[in-house]
Protein backbone atom coordinates (compact mmCIF):
# COMPACT_ATOMS: atom_id res chain seq x y z
CA UNK A 1 0.00 0.00 0.00
CA UNK A 2 1.07 3.38 -0.46
CA UNK A 3 2.34 5.71 2.07
CA UNK A 4 0.60 8.74 3.88
CA UNK A 5 2.92 10.99 5.25
CA UNK A 6 0.61 12.48 7.55
CA UNK A 7 -0.25 9.11 9.06
CA UNK A 8 3.20 7.99 9.23
CA UNK A 9 4.21 11.10 11.42
CA UNK A 10 1.61 10.53 13.41
CA UNK A 11 2.74 6.75 14.22
CA UNK A 12 6.57 7.16 14.13
CA UNK A 13 7.64 10.93 14.75
CA UNK A 14 9.29 10.94 18.77
CA UNK A 15 10.29 7.61 18.25
CA UNK A 16 13.10 7.44 20.92
CA UNK A 17 14.26 3.82 20.28
CA UNK A 18 17.22 4.65 19.16
CA UNK A 19 18.70 5.51 22.66
CA UNK A 20 17.88 1.73 23.43
CA UNK A 21 21.19 0.29 25.78
CA UNK A 22 21.25 -3.42 24.38
CA UNK A 23 24.65 -3.37 26.19
CA UNK A 24 22.54 -3.80 29.23
CA UNK A 25 20.67 -6.50 27.99
CA UNK A 26 23.89 -8.74 26.91
CA UNK A 27 24.17 -10.28 30.50
CA UNK A 28 20.57 -11.49 30.93
CA UNK A 29 19.84 -14.61 31.80
CA UNK A 30 17.33 -16.40 29.63
CA UNK A 31 15.51 -20.16 30.19
CA UNK A 32 13.36 -22.03 28.03
CA UNK A 33 11.46 -25.37 29.50
CA UNK A 34 9.51 -27.57 26.48
CA UNK A 35 10.27 -29.74 23.85
CA UNK A 36 12.01 -28.75 20.54
CA UNK A 37 12.17 -24.98 21.31
CA UNK A 38 13.59 -22.73 18.37
CA UNK A 39 16.84 -21.27 18.40
CA UNK A 40 16.53 -17.42 19.36
CA UNK A 41 17.00 -15.15 16.46
CA UNK A 42 20.09 -12.28 16.32
CA UNK A 43 17.96 -9.41 14.01
CA UNK A 44 14.80 -9.03 13.05
CA UNK A 45 16.26 -10.34 9.20
CA UNK A 46 16.31 -13.85 10.76
CA UNK A 47 13.08 -14.06 10.49
CA UNK A 48 10.54 -13.96 7.40
CA UNK A 49 8.80 -10.76 8.77
CA UNK A 50 8.24 -9.82 5.53
CA UNK A 51 9.27 -6.28 3.98
CA UNK A 52 5.93 -4.76 4.94
CA UNK A 53 6.57 -5.01 9.12
CA UNK A 54 10.26 -4.54 8.34
CA UNK A 55 9.98 -1.48 7.24
CA UNK A 56 7.67 -0.71 10.00
CA UNK A 57 10.34 -1.48 12.61
CA UNK A 58 13.23 0.49 10.84
CA UNK A 59 10.51 3.87 10.87
CA UNK A 60 10.31 3.03 14.66
CA UNK A 61 14.16 2.72 14.91
CA UNK A 62 14.04 -0.50 16.34
CA UNK A 63 17.77 -2.06 15.43
CA UNK A 64 18.16 -5.30 17.50
CA UNK A 65 15.73 -7.43 18.92
CA UNK A 66 15.66 -7.45 22.91
CA UNK A 67 15.74 -10.80 24.79
CA UNK A 68 12.04 -11.35 24.80
CA UNK A 69 11.89 -10.48 21.33
CA UNK A 70 14.94 -12.95 20.33
CA UNK A 71 13.54 -15.84 21.29
CA UNK A 72 9.83 -15.27 21.77
CA UNK A 73 9.42 -14.50 17.58
CA UNK A 74 10.69 -17.52 16.58
CA UNK A 75 8.55 -20.09 19.31
CA UNK A 76 5.52 -17.98 17.98
CA UNK A 77 6.48 -18.57 14.51
CA UNK A 78 6.84 -21.89 14.48
CA UNK A 79 3.40 -22.26 15.87
CA UNK A 80 3.76 -22.94 19.45
CA UNK A 81 2.18 -21.53 22.47
CA UNK A 82 3.84 -19.63 24.46
CA UNK A 83 3.73 -18.50 28.47
CA UNK A 84 6.89 -16.12 28.82
CA UNK A 85 8.02 -14.01 31.56
CA UNK A 86 10.15 -10.92 31.28
CA UNK A 87 11.06 -7.74 32.66
CA UNK A 88 8.87 -4.71 32.27
CA UNK A 89 10.06 -2.68 29.26
CA UNK A 90 11.84 -5.56 27.67
CA UNK A 91 9.95 -5.31 24.54
CA UNK A 92 7.16 -7.67 25.01
CA UNK A 93 4.12 -6.28 23.30
CA UNK A 94 6.75 -6.17 19.96
CA UNK A 95 7.29 -9.83 20.63
CA UNK A 96 3.84 -11.31 20.16
CA UNK A 97 2.79 -8.54 17.73
CA UNK A 98 5.86 -9.21 14.66
CA UNK A 99 4.82 -12.91 14.52
CA UNK A 100 1.09 -12.33 14.39
CA UNK A 101 1.05 -9.42 11.83
CA UNK A 102 3.68 -11.09 9.34
CA UNK A 103 1.67 -14.03 9.50
CA UNK A 104 -1.61 -12.02 8.27
CA UNK A 105 0.18 -9.88 5.74
CA UNK A 106 1.93 -12.74 3.96
CA UNK A 107 -1.14 -14.84 3.95
CA UNK A 108 -3.46 -12.33 3.14
CA UNK A 109 -6.25 -12.64 5.92
CA UNK A 110 -9.24 -10.88 5.16
CA UNK A 111 -10.79 -7.98 7.47
CA UNK A 112 -13.32 -11.11 8.99
CA UNK A 113 -16.59 -8.72 8.13
CA UNK A 114 -19.91 -10.88 8.06
CA UNK A 115 -23.25 -8.99 6.71
CA UNK A 116 -25.84 -9.71 9.19
CA UNK A 117 -28.40 -7.38 7.97
CA UNK A 118 -30.01 -3.84 6.39
CA UNK A 119 -28.95 -2.52 3.02
CA UNK A 120 -26.89 1.18 2.42
CA UNK A 121 -25.69 2.76 5.30
CA UNK A 122 -28.15 0.57 7.44
CA UNK A 123 -25.99 -2.10 7.43
CA UNK A 124 -25.17 -3.88 9.97
CA UNK A 125 -21.87 -6.37 10.27
CA UNK A 126 -20.48 -9.04 12.87
CA UNK A 127 -16.54 -9.00 13.07
CA UNK A 128 -14.62 -12.92 13.44
CA UNK A 129 -11.28 -11.02 13.68
CA UNK A 130 -8.51 -13.48 13.62
CA UNK A 131 -6.20 -12.00 16.80
CA UNK A 132 -7.24 -11.60 19.91
CA UNK A 133 -5.05 -9.60 22.47
CA UNK A 134 -6.53 -9.31 26.25
CA UNK A 135 -5.69 -6.45 28.49
CA UNK A 136 -6.49 -5.68 32.41
CA UNK A 137 -7.31 -2.27 31.91
CA UNK A 138 -8.06 0.17 29.21
CA UNK A 139 -5.04 2.33 28.96
CA UNK A 140 -2.88 -0.90 28.26
CA UNK A 141 -5.25 -2.08 25.47
CA UNK A 142 -5.42 1.52 23.80
CA UNK A 143 -1.32 1.56 24.38
CA UNK A 144 -1.42 -2.32 22.44
CA UNK A 145 -3.52 -1.02 19.93
CA UNK A 146 -1.54 1.81 19.13
CA UNK A 147 1.46 -0.69 18.66
CA UNK A 148 -0.49 -2.37 16.46
CA UNK A 149 -1.58 0.16 14.25
CA UNK A 150 2.10 1.08 14.00
CA UNK A 151 3.66 -2.16 12.91
CA UNK A 152 0.71 -2.95 10.35
CA UNK A 153 0.97 0.66 8.51
CA UNK A 154 1.20 0.21 4.67
CA UNK A 155 -0.46 -3.12 5.39
CA UNK A 156 -4.68 -4.14 4.58
CA UNK A 157 -4.39 -4.87 8.82
CA UNK A 158 -6.96 -3.23 10.82
CA UNK A 159 -6.58 -3.11 14.62
CA UNK A 160 -9.52 -2.00 16.36
CA UNK A 161 -9.56 -1.52 20.38
CA UNK A 162 -12.18 -2.00 22.83
CA UNK A 163 -12.79 -0.99 26.49
CA UNK A 164 -15.21 0.16 29.42
CA UNK A 165 -15.48 3.62 30.16
CA UNK A 166 -15.88 4.56 26.59
CA UNK A 167 -18.63 5.17 23.88
CA UNK A 168 -19.74 2.08 22.69
CA UNK A 169 -21.37 3.53 19.28
CA UNK A 170 -18.15 4.31 17.76
CA UNK A 171 -16.14 1.25 18.95
CA UNK A 172 -19.13 -1.02 17.03
CA UNK A 173 -18.27 1.51 13.84
CA UNK A 174 -14.66 0.88 14.02
CA UNK A 175 -15.53 -2.88 14.21
CA UNK A 176 -17.71 -2.96 11.28
CA UNK A 177 -15.00 -1.08 9.41
CA UNK A 178 -13.00 -4.64 9.61
CA UNK A 179 -11.03 -6.02 12.34
CA UNK A 180 -7.80 -8.57 11.90
CA UNK A 181 -6.27 -7.62 15.45
CA UNK A 182 -9.02 -7.07 18.20
CA UNK A 183 -7.63 -5.86 21.52
CA UNK A 184 -9.93 -5.44 24.31
CA UNK A 185 -10.43 -5.48 28.36
CA UNK A 186 -12.88 -8.52 28.68
CA UNK A 187 -15.99 -7.16 30.12
CA UNK A 188 -16.57 -5.06 27.32
CA UNK A 189 -15.41 -7.76 24.92
CA UNK A 190 -18.47 -9.92 26.26
CA UNK A 191 -20.72 -7.31 25.43
CA UNK A 192 -19.82 -6.57 22.06
CA UNK A 193 -20.03 -10.63 22.04
CA UNK A 194 -23.91 -10.19 23.96
CA UNK A 195 -24.86 -7.41 20.98
CA UNK A 196 -23.60 -10.21 18.15
CA UNK A 197 -20.57 -7.66 17.02
CA UNK A 198 -17.94 -10.21 17.92
CA UNK A 199 -17.25 -13.45 17.55
CA UNK A 200 -14.64 -15.11 18.69
CA UNK A 201 -14.99 -18.42 16.64
CA UNK A 202 -12.67 -18.03 13.94
CA UNK A 203 -9.24 -16.88 16.13
CA UNK A 204 -6.02 -17.95 15.33
CA UNK A 205 -4.14 -16.22 17.82
CA UNK A 206 -5.40 -15.57 21.36
CA UNK A 207 -2.83 -13.76 23.70
CA UNK A 208 -3.43 -12.65 27.22
CA UNK A 209 -1.26 -9.84 28.18
CA UNK A 210 -0.66 -9.40 31.60
CA UNK A 211 -2.02 -12.86 32.08
CA UNK A 212 -1.02 -13.17 35.88
CA UNK A 213 -2.80 -9.52 36.85
CA UNK A 214 -5.83 -10.31 34.72
CA UNK A 215 -6.40 -13.80 36.49
CA UNK A 216 -5.51 -12.52 40.19
CA UNK A 217 -7.42 -9.56 39.43
CA UNK A 218 -10.94 -11.71 39.22
CA UNK A 219 -11.03 -11.98 35.42
CA UNK A 220 -10.59 -15.73 35.63
CA UNK A 221 -14.58 -16.13 34.72
CA UNK A 222 -14.78 -13.20 31.90
CA UNK A 223 -11.59 -14.74 30.17
CA UNK A 224 -12.91 -18.57 30.16
CA UNK A 225 -16.23 -17.10 29.32
CA UNK A 226 -14.90 -15.61 26.33
CA UNK A 227 -11.91 -18.46 25.84
CA UNK A 228 -14.81 -21.20 25.62
CA UNK A 229 -16.20 -19.44 22.66
CA UNK A 230 -12.54 -19.55 20.72
CA UNK A 231 -11.53 -22.76 19.07
CA UNK A 232 -10.39 -25.20 21.64
CA UNK A 233 -6.61 -25.15 22.65
CA UNK A 234 -4.59 -26.72 19.96
CA UNK A 235 -6.40 -25.03 17.02
CA UNK A 236 -5.73 -21.79 17.92
CA UNK A 237 -2.39 -20.40 19.64
CA UNK A 238 -2.13 -18.98 22.95
CA UNK A 239 0.26 -16.58 24.06
CA UNK A 240 0.82 -15.40 27.22
CA UNK A 241 3.21 -12.58 28.45
CA UNK A 242 3.29 -10.47 31.50
CA UNK A 243 6.45 -9.90 34.18
CA UNK A 244 5.41 -11.85 36.75
CA UNK A 245 4.01 -15.64 36.87
CA UNK A 246 3.51 -16.83 40.77
CA UNK A 247 3.30 -20.68 40.78
CA UNK A 248 -0.73 -20.67 41.79
CA UNK A 249 -1.18 -18.34 38.28
CA UNK A 250 1.10 -20.60 35.99
CA UNK A 251 -1.03 -23.64 37.18
CA UNK A 252 -4.17 -22.24 36.35
CA UNK A 253 -2.95 -20.61 33.12
CA UNK A 254 -1.83 -23.95 32.20
CA UNK A 255 -5.61 -24.74 31.12
CA UNK A 256 -5.17 -22.77 28.11
CA UNK A 257 -1.93 -23.67 26.73
CA UNK A 258 -1.46 -26.44 24.51
CA UNK A 259 2.09 -28.00 24.37
CA UNK A 260 3.51 -24.38 25.24
CA UNK A 261 6.97 -23.61 25.70
CA UNK A 262 7.72 -22.04 29.14
CA UNK A 263 10.15 -18.53 28.32
CA UNK A 264 11.71 -17.05 31.36
CA UNK A 265 13.90 -13.82 30.51
CA UNK A 266 15.89 -12.61 33.45
CA UNK A 267 14.01 -13.68 37.18
CA UNK A 268 10.63 -14.11 37.77
CA UNK A 269 8.68 -11.51 39.44
CA UNK A 270 11.86 -9.75 39.66
CA UNK A 271 13.03 -6.05 38.93
CA UNK A 272 15.69 -4.88 36.54
CA UNK A 273 19.11 -3.58 37.28
CA UNK A 274 18.95 -0.59 35.22
CA UNK A 275 16.36 0.74 38.29
CA UNK A 276 18.50 1.87 41.25
CA UNK A 277 16.14 1.49 44.04
CA UNK A 278 16.32 3.11 47.37
CA UNK A 279 13.79 2.61 50.53
CA UNK A 280 13.47 5.76 53.10
CA UNK A 281 11.48 5.48 56.35
CA UNK A 282 8.95 8.00 56.24
CA UNK A 283 6.58 8.43 58.72
CA UNK A 284 2.67 8.99 57.19
CA UNK A 285 3.24 12.73 58.92
CA UNK A 286 6.12 13.54 57.09
CA UNK A 287 5.63 12.16 53.30
CA UNK A 288 4.38 15.73 52.01
CA UNK A 289 7.59 17.19 53.31
CA UNK A 290 9.53 13.84 51.67
CA UNK A 291 8.38 14.35 48.57
CA UNK A 292 9.05 17.82 48.44
CA UNK A 293 12.36 17.64 48.95
CA UNK A 294 13.09 14.51 46.94
CA UNK A 295 11.52 15.30 43.70
CA UNK A 296 13.89 17.98 42.46
CA UNK A 297 16.84 15.11 43.19
CA UNK A 298 16.00 13.40 39.96
CA UNK A 299 15.44 15.34 36.77
CA UNK A 300 12.85 14.26 34.32
CA UNK A 301 9.81 13.19 34.65
CA UNK A 302 8.00 11.86 37.93
CA UNK A 303 5.33 8.65 38.72
CA UNK A 304 4.20 8.85 41.98
CA UNK A 305 2.15 5.78 43.16
CA UNK A 306 -0.53 6.28 46.26
CA UNK A 307 -2.90 3.76 47.50
CA UNK A 308 -6.49 5.40 46.71
CA UNK A 309 -8.28 7.94 44.80
CA UNK A 310 -8.79 10.20 47.33
CA UNK A 311 -5.08 10.64 47.89
CA UNK A 312 -4.20 10.88 44.26
CA UNK A 313 -6.34 13.85 44.12
CA UNK A 314 -4.91 15.19 47.03
CA UNK A 315 -1.43 14.73 46.20
CA UNK A 316 -2.14 16.90 42.35
CA UNK A 317 -3.27 19.58 44.05
CA UNK A 318 -1.08 19.66 47.05
CA UNK A 319 2.18 19.28 44.32
CA UNK A 320 0.07 22.14 42.13
CA UNK A 321 0.04 24.78 45.34
CA UNK A 322 3.98 24.08 45.20
CA UNK A 323 4.24 24.99 41.61
CA UNK A 324 4.85 21.50 40.63
CA UNK A 325 2.89 20.69 36.96
CA UNK A 326 0.94 18.05 37.60
CA UNK A 327 -1.75 15.37 36.66
CA UNK A 328 -3.51 12.16 38.51
CA UNK A 329 -5.36 9.21 36.81
CA UNK A 330 -7.26 7.05 38.91
CA UNK A 331 -10.73 4.66 38.35
CA UNK A 332 -12.86 7.71 39.19
CA UNK A 333 -11.65 9.57 36.16
CA UNK A 334 -13.38 9.78 32.66
CA UNK A 335 -11.68 7.95 30.03
CA UNK A 336 -11.37 11.14 28.39
CA UNK A 337 -9.64 12.76 31.18
CA UNK A 338 -6.83 9.67 31.96
CA UNK A 339 -6.24 9.97 28.10
CA UNK A 340 -5.55 13.74 28.49
CA UNK A 341 -3.52 12.92 31.74
CA UNK A 342 -1.15 10.30 30.04
CA UNK A 343 -0.88 13.02 27.24
CA UNK A 344 0.12 15.54 29.00
CA UNK A 345 2.45 13.38 31.06
CA UNK A 346 4.32 11.49 27.61
CA UNK A 347 4.58 14.64 26.34
CA UNK A 348 6.28 16.89 29.04
CA UNK A 349 3.13 19.09 29.12
CA UNK A 350 3.12 18.10 33.32
CA UNK A 351 6.23 16.83 34.75
CA UNK A 352 4.65 14.35 37.45
CA UNK A 353 2.12 12.10 36.84
CA UNK A 354 0.06 10.76 40.48
CA UNK A 355 -1.40 7.60 40.20
CA UNK A 356 -2.94 4.58 41.52
CA UNK A 357 -2.29 0.91 40.35
CA UNK A 358 -4.23 2.09 37.50
CA UNK A 359 -0.71 3.09 35.18
CA UNK A 360 1.65 0.46 37.15
CA UNK A 361 1.12 -2.49 34.71
CA UNK A 362 2.32 -2.29 30.85
CA UNK A 363 2.00 1.15 30.34
CA UNK A 364 4.75 2.19 28.37
CA UNK A 365 6.17 5.59 28.94
CA UNK A 366 9.71 5.61 27.90
CA UNK A 367 10.91 8.49 29.32
CA UNK A 368 9.81 8.29 32.72
CA UNK A 369 13.17 8.95 34.77
CA UNK A 370 12.00 8.43 38.27
CA UNK A 371 9.16 6.23 40.23
CA UNK A 372 8.16 7.22 43.79
CA UNK A 373 6.27 5.03 45.87
CA UNK A 374 4.49 7.36 48.11
CA UNK A 375 2.33 4.48 49.35
CA UNK A 376 4.01 1.06 49.07
CA UNK A 377 1.22 -1.83 47.76
CA UNK A 378 0.31 -4.71 49.94
CA UNK A 379 2.02 -7.09 47.10
CA UNK A 380 5.59 -7.14 46.08
CA UNK A 381 4.18 -8.12 42.40
CA UNK A 382 3.09 -4.67 42.24
CA UNK A 383 6.09 -2.92 43.62
CA UNK A 384 7.58 -4.75 40.40
CA UNK A 385 5.16 -3.56 38.03
CA UNK A 386 5.32 -0.36 40.03
CA UNK A 387 8.91 0.63 39.65
CA UNK A 388 9.07 -1.08 36.15
CA UNK A 389 7.47 1.93 34.65
CA UNK A 390 11.03 3.47 34.61
CA UNK A 391 14.55 1.92 34.06
CA UNK A 392 12.37 0.71 30.30
CA UNK A 393 14.57 -0.84 27.42
CA UNK A 394 17.32 -1.06 29.31
CA UNK A 395 17.75 2.89 30.00
CA UNK A 396 19.10 4.07 33.58
CA UNK A 397 15.73 4.49 36.03
CA UNK A 398 15.53 5.50 39.74
CA UNK A 399 12.47 4.53 42.03
CA UNK A 400 11.95 5.40 45.82
CA UNK A 401 9.84 4.28 47.95
CA UNK A 402 8.32 5.60 51.53
CA UNK A 403 8.44 2.88 53.94
CA UNK A 404 6.93 2.95 57.72
CA UNK A 405 6.01 0.63 60.11
CA UNK A 406 2.76 -0.58 58.50
CA UNK A 407 4.68 -1.92 55.61
CA UNK A 408 6.89 -4.92 57.27
CA UNK A 409 4.52 -7.61 55.76
CA UNK A 410 6.20 -7.06 52.33
CA UNK A 411 9.79 -6.41 54.14
CA UNK A 412 10.99 -9.94 53.55
CA UNK A 413 10.22 -9.65 49.76
CA UNK A 414 11.44 -6.45 49.24
CA UNK A 415 15.05 -7.06 50.91
CA UNK A 416 14.66 -10.04 48.51
CA UNK A 417 14.11 -8.28 45.33
CA UNK A 418 16.48 -5.40 46.27
CA UNK A 419 19.45 -8.05 47.12
CA UNK A 420 19.00 -9.90 43.30
CA UNK A 421 19.18 -6.54 41.81
CA UNK A 422 22.16 -5.63 43.41
CA UNK A 423 21.32 -2.71 45.14
CA UNK A 424 21.70 -1.65 48.68
CA UNK A 425 20.09 -2.78 51.38
CA UNK A 426 19.72 -0.76 54.76
CA UNK A 427 20.68 -2.68 57.81
CA UNK A 428 17.32 -1.25 59.58
CA UNK A 429 14.87 -2.73 57.09
CA UNK A 430 16.68 -6.14 57.21
CA UNK A 431 15.56 -6.16 60.74
CA UNK A 432 12.19 -5.34 60.17
CA UNK A 433 12.14 -8.29 57.57
CA UNK A 434 13.84 -10.66 60.24
CA UNK A 435 11.00 -9.17 62.57
CA UNK A 436 8.35 -9.93 60.17
CA UNK A 437 9.26 -13.21 59.37
CA UNK A 438 9.41 -14.37 62.70
CA UNK A 439 5.69 -13.41 63.50
CA UNK A 440 4.34 -16.11 60.36
CA UNK A 441 3.04 -13.18 58.06
CA UNK A 442 1.07 -14.05 55.08
CA UNK A 443 3.51 -15.40 52.05
CA UNK A 444 3.62 -13.62 49.33
CA UNK A 445 1.27 -14.89 46.46
CA UNK A 446 1.64 -17.89 44.62
CA UNK A 447 3.91 -19.73 47.06
CA UNK A 448 6.60 -17.04 47.44
CA UNK A 449 10.26 -18.63 48.60
CA UNK A 450 12.71 -16.50 49.45
CA UNK A 451 15.31 -16.79 46.60
CA UNK A 452 19.16 -16.55 46.93
CA UNK A 453 20.25 -12.70 45.96
CA UNK A 454 23.31 -10.91 44.60
CA UNK A 455 24.44 -9.57 48.15
CA UNK A 456 24.64 -5.94 50.22
CA UNK A 457 26.01 -3.60 47.75
CA UNK A 458 28.46 -1.27 49.76
CA UNK A 459 27.68 2.64 49.85
CA UNK A 460 26.58 5.37 52.23
CA UNK A 461 23.05 4.70 53.48
CA UNK A 462 19.96 6.62 51.86
CA UNK A 463 20.02 10.46 53.10
CA UNK A 464 17.52 13.20 51.87
CA UNK A 465 19.49 16.00 49.73
CA UNK A 466 19.71 19.49 49.55
CA UNK A 467 17.92 19.87 46.50
CA UNK A 468 15.06 22.35 45.75
CA UNK A 469 12.66 23.61 43.33
CA UNK A 470 12.54 26.94 41.47
CA UNK A 471 8.96 27.99 40.14
CA UNK A 472 8.48 30.47 37.95
CA UNK A 473 4.92 29.93 36.85
CA UNK A 474 1.78 30.56 38.91
CA UNK A 475 0.06 27.68 37.03
CA UNK A 476 2.41 25.04 37.83
CA UNK A 477 6.04 26.31 36.66
CA UNK A 478 8.68 24.81 34.95
CA UNK A 479 9.83 21.84 36.94
CA UNK A 480 13.79 21.72 37.01
CA UNK A 481 16.19 20.10 38.74
CA UNK A 482 18.66 22.68 41.48
CA UNK A 483 19.58 20.54 44.19
CA UNK A 484 22.93 17.65 45.23
CA UNK A 485 21.71 14.60 43.28
CA UNK A 486 21.55 12.21 46.04
CA UNK A 487 22.27 9.06 44.05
Amino acid sequence: MAGNKKLEAELFDGQQNTGINFDKYENVVVESQGENVPPPLNSFDDCDLGPVLINNIKLSNFSTPTPVQRNAIPIISSGRDLMACAQTGSGKTAAFLFPMIADMVKNRIPDGRQHVGGTGYRSSFKVFPTVLVLAPTRELAIQIHQEARKFTYRSHIRSVVVYGGADSKSQINELERGCHVLVATPGRLIDMMERGKVNVSAIKYLCIDEADRMLDMGFEHQIREIVTQCPEAGQRQTLMFSATFPKSIQRLAEDFLYYYIFLKVGRIGSSTETITQRVKWVEDTDKHNALLELIPTVEGLTLVFCETKRMADHLEEFLYQNNFSTASIHGDRTQQEREAALEAFKTGVVQILVATDVAARGLDISNVRHVINYDLPHDIDDYVHRIGRTGRAGHDGFATAFFNEKNGNIASDLVTILEECGQEVDSWLVEISNRFSSRGTRPRRGGYKPRGGGGHRSGSSFASSGGYYQGNDSSGGNYGSSGKNWW
